[in-house]
């Protein structure tokens, strides 16, 4: 939704007492003035977001960085951790097999 074409909708709409609302019941009116007040409220939002979005701020800027940092940390250490583990098992499988094909010889 751009800012444009939904603050026009709000303007036209806001409040929505025009010549159709005599056709309207209380609770009809009521409801098109809520969804007014919602198309206002998103407009609002939208802006706020648009804002945020085209001006980060420095701190989570650094906050990412540092979390960037730790999650790369953690992402190594799994890393090495998932190979020692492999290796291990790698290990104790030659060994196994190592110890069986001894027994068959032996026999």
């Amino acid at each position: 939704m751009d800012g444009a074409s939904g603050s026009n909708f709000s303007s036209r709409n806001t409040p929505v007492e025009n010549a159709s609302s005599e056709n309207l019941s209380p609770l009809e009116q009521d409801i098109l003035d809520e969804y007014a007040r919602l198309v206002g409220n998103l407009n609002n939002l939208s802006t706020s977001l648009s804002t945020i979005a085209a001006q980060p701020s420095s701190e989570i800027l650094d906050s990412l960085r540092g979390l960037e940092r730790k999650t790369s940390l953690v992402f190594t250490l799994l890393k090495a951790s998932v190979y020692s583990i492999v290796l291990q098992q790698q290990i104790e499988g030659e060994e196994d097999s190592g110890a069986q094909g001894g027994s068959d010889i032996g026999r």
